[in-house]
């Protein structure tokens, strides 16, 4: 007799191999195995001819779904399926939420199984989950099944049917998606919020004063007993004091007529409160937790953080990451109790075991909290883990150790002095009791650190005591416009305003960022132009599908499908077919829309036009003599497009580039431009005779109103030849690329080797000696940066064609094979130490194949376009999710 298991990846089944009987053999399914068709080529002949053919979704005849296999999963289930007729049982074990409970559903479809099968869940990949899972199998849940389908089937008449109207109206390739187009709207409202602003100036006071030698300082808070203002009393719509506020605004003189006054003056203690204050731990993590903690501390996006996760979960380090839930196990609260105590001691353990609820309404999937693995737990040092791996685990760790240990004690003391008729506040903070603050600090890397910066000592103030003033300083603010959002505060927001579910934000937020919607500069989402144009559109002719209220109303009815409280076919008719749904909708409002003012992107305060265009936005305006265009550079963001900005970029268009002067060599004029990737600088004109002329960007601080001839000069002789290497005798140079000035050390056929620059070298005046220096130091690899630059993740071995190297590197999208100037990714579910040689060969083959054919064919029908271009649509919007749980 033997047992047939499927999980989804080769890691997970490499895993839980170790803990299964030895007559067990366990395959991978590489995720899903059937989907909606994401391409013209994939639907099903029987059904071309039908009107909902594109959908995938049969409208008419109760949304029942047309499942295909896809090219690239044709042969895993011919695997699985000879596999099949070894076995005597079979054992479905996928992910324990809806989307692992779908692909067993399909799995069961497909391979129409005549031996007895079962469906096994656990919540981690240890041996003693393992038995346990075993021992208590059961069959597929219908429901959470149904809840998935009716999930995937709405996700794809939002995509299917907004996006080609987006196409239509603004521009080609365009996506809208269930959550995805809120959540754009989001960061939309922001940029708005942020475009309105007006900024506010106040001034205080800052005294720097000593009682017994100790010194402390205090600010400014009453002048004549009224408060003195602060940002908060702002209105930030207008710059000026918010109305009803009674406030005393400081202007500058102000504050050095007040400064002036008080210098020399007693100082009284007229106040000290001392407050005790406990602050508890924060909650074990949760899958939006962890990728807020993970994106603030670690820096890691919200798709690095779930792919690591699911890495470290497939290997048996942590719990299942995909939960909405805080509760902790019995054998989990064990665990960290026991790690607090051997590694702080007693006195850090908390009086009681703590267990955590759930307070949100919608949670669901799994059944605890994400945490690591076991019935003990292994420290960070125990792992043998590296690098992003590593640093998350460490993350886990603490949270769940902290989350068992004894509260924090501190205590606030705030002390009132005054002045005159001036009052002032100093306040501190002392840390009586550290308690779980030893182990995790939210938002800091370095417990330790973060316990040392939160304390604020004062010396000991008694009512009545006269401390000694020093020195005061006059000091000015101005307010700030609304913070843009992060991926931590996207994710947070969403989560609470009940949007989405925390296990999809990740591939939502990669969409956002893929298909041009926002740029993620600096940590901060920072919305496009299109972004603008797609959001006024579909506030305009469909508010419901970008109101938060609206989605989260859906997402409970999802959730109430799979709880067996709400049919779905009612809901998807409403939905789509009703008299308001979103099919009437459309055809309605496709004859309302008009494309040119679709097109266009209305900003307050600007006489000009912006509008969405085949290579970007650009600024129009009509000067009388006709009208003028200027493209938008990529780095100039909504918010920031004033008149100042409009002005510059028209007059290079009207009256031509500013010029700096002439090279001294050529005697051509040397011109300051700003063009779609910001400013540069060019060596004489365009013509027939010279179509290229030489450019130059502007390196990061050298602005068109700063940079001087000489400069200009420098720059346009780039790239610098510094010398040659002494070891390989190639040419060593120095010049500016897109992420900034670098030196390149040119090998020929073994590739080029970069280096950044660093704080304080000159691209301009570098030596060859401070190059060595650079290049001799270990390389730090960018994720977008060439292979041929970086270590490779694993050298696979050579190809047998033509002997080059076949090696796995790491992207910005995740590992990929590369071989020559042919690059392919790893399949969903695939790890790095799974691909071995001949897979890698058998994949670049099929890249191959497929760029060939893509060279041969001719152009596209409009039927051919709208199809290849849904397909790619869909990846991005409908099928964002597969992509995000199986990554």
């Amino acid at each position: 007799m033997s047992t047939l298991v499927i999980v989804e990846s080769p890691t997970k089944a490499r895993t839980i191999r170790n803990y299964l009987p030895r007559d067990y053999r366990v395959e991978a399914s590489m995720g899903h195995v059937r989907d909606l068709p994401q391409s013209a080529s994939e639907i099903p002949t029987a059904v071309k001819g039908e009107a909902w053919a594109q959908l995938g979704v049969n409208v008419d005849a109760d949304f029942e779904p047309v499942y295909v296999v896809p090219k690239d999963k044709k042969k895993i289930v011919t695997q699985l399926k000879d596999a099949l007729k070894e076995a005597t049982e079979l054992i479905l074990a996928t992910d324990e939420d809806r989307e692992g409970e779908s692909i067993s559903w399909h799995l069961y479809q497909l391979l129409k199984p005549k031996i007895p099968t079962k469906r096994m869940v656990f919540h981690e990949i240890t041996q003693d989950a393992i038995k346990k899972a075993l021992k208590n199998c059961r069959t597929i849940d219908e429901q959470l099944v149904r809840a998935q389908e009716t999930r995937r089937i709405l996700d794809r008449l939002v995509g299917y049917t907004l996006s080609p109207l987006l196409w239509k109206k603004i521009a080609w390739g365009l996506s809208a998606g269930r959550v995805q187009s809120v959540a754009v709207r989001l960061l939309v409202t922001k940029e708005r919020q942020r475009r309105a602003f007006r900024e506010g100036t106040y001034w205080d006071l800052k005294a720097y004063l000593e009682q017994n030698k100790a010194p402390f300082n205090a600010l400014l808070v009453t002048l004549a007993g009224t408060k003195v203002a602060t940002g908060s009393d702002f209105d930030p719509s207008t710059g000026q004091i918010a109305a009803g506020r009674n406030v005393v605004l400081l202007s500058e003189s102000d504050a050095i007529a007040l400064k002036e006054r008080l210098t020399g003056k007693p100082w009284t203690v007229s106040e000290v409160e001392e407050r005790p204050v406990t602050r508890k731990p924060a909650p074990p993590f949760t899958t939006s937790t962890l990728q807020q903690e993970s994106n603030r501390k670690l820096r890691l996006s919200a798709r690095d953080t779930m792919r690591v996760a699911q890495s470290l979960y497939e290997q048996g380090y942590i719990t299942y990451m995909r939960t909405d839930s805080v509760h902790l196990s019995e054998q989990a609260i064990a665990a960290a109790r026991d790690c607090v105590e051997k590694l702080y001691g007693k006195d850090y353990l908390s009086p009681q075991p703590r267990q955590y609820t759930t307070k949100s309404k919608g949670a669901q999937e799994a059944h605890e909290a994400i945490r690591p693995a076991g019935s003990s737990f292994r420290t960070p040092q125990e792992t043998g883990l590296s690098g992003r791996e590593l640093a998350l685990y460490d993350l886990i760790w603490k949270r769940t150790v902290a989350c068992q240990m004894a509260d924090s004690r501190q205590t606030q003391i705030t002390v009132q002095l005054q002045v005159e008729d001036a009052g002032f506040r100093s306040s501190g903070k002392r840390i009586d009791f550290p308690g779980y603050l030893r182990a995790y600090v939210e938002g800091s890397d370095d417990p330790e650190a973060a316990l040392e910066d939160q304390e604020v000592i004062l010396p000991g103030l008694k009512v009545g005591d006269h401390p000694h003033c020093k020195n005061i300083d006059t000091v000015d603010h101005e307010t700030q416009p609304p913070a843009r959002y992060t991926e931590a505060t996207l994710v947070k927001t969403l989560e609470s305003e009940g949007i989405g579910r925390p296990s999809t934000y990740a591939s939502i937020i990669g969409t956002i960022i893929d298909k041009g919607y926002a740029q993620l500069v600096n940590n901060a989402l920072i919305p496009t132009f299109t972004a603008f144009a797609v959001t006024d559109l579909l506030e305009k002719h469909f508010p419901d599908i970008v109101d938060p209220s609206f989605t989260s109303k859906m997402e409970q009815t999802l959730d109430d499908i799979a709880e067996g409280e709400a049919n779905w076919l009612p809901y998807l008719r409403e939905f789509y077919l009703g008299d308001k749904g979103l099919e009437t909708l459309v055809k309605e409002q496709d004859s309302q829309i008009d494309a040119n003012k679709a097109r266009t992107v209305e900003l307050e305060n600007l006489a000009v036009k912006v509008r969405i265009g085949k290579y970007g936005p650009y600024i129009e305006m009509d000067n009388g003599d006709g009208v003028i265009t200027a493209s938008i550079p990529k780095d100039l963001t909504p918010a920031d497009l004033d008149p100042k900005q409009v002005e510059t970029l028209l007059r290079q268009k009207t009256a031509g580039p500013d010029q700096l002067g002439r090279h001294p060599e050529t005697g051509e004029p040397i011109y300051v431009k700003i063009g779609a990737y910001g400013p540069y600088v060019q060596l004489g004109d365009k013509s027939d005779e010279n179509p290229k002329p030489k450019q130059a960007s502007l390196p990061k601080g050298v602005t068109p109103e700063n940079i001087s001839l000489e400069t200009a000069i420098g720059l346009l002789s780039l790239p610098r030849h510094l010398g040659v290497h002494p070891e390989t005798g190639c040419k060593i140079q120095a010049s500016l690329g897109r992420f900034g000035p670098y030196i390149v050390h040119d090998q020929g056929k073994e590739g080029k080797d970069y280096r950044s620059l660093k704080a304080g070298d000159d691209v301009l005046t570098i030596t060859l000696e401070r190059a060595l220096e650079l290049l001799s130091e270990q390389k730090k690899t960018r994720g977008a940066s060439s292979s041929k630059s970086k270590a490779a993740l694993r050298e696979l071995g050579t190809h047998p064609d033509d002997d080059a190297a076949v090696n796995i590197y790491d992207g910005p999208y995740g590992p990929y094979i590369k071989h020559g100037k042919t690059n392919v990714g790893l399949p969903e579910g695939v790890s790095v130490e799974d691909v071995t040689l001949a897979q890698a060969l058998e994949l670049l083959a099929a890249k191959a194949s497929t760029s060939k054919s893509s060279r041969k064919t001719t152009k596209s029908t409009t039927t051919k376009s709208k199809s290849t271009t849904a397909k790619s649509t869909t990846k991005s919007t409908t099928a964002s999710k597969k992509k995000e749980v199986k990554s």
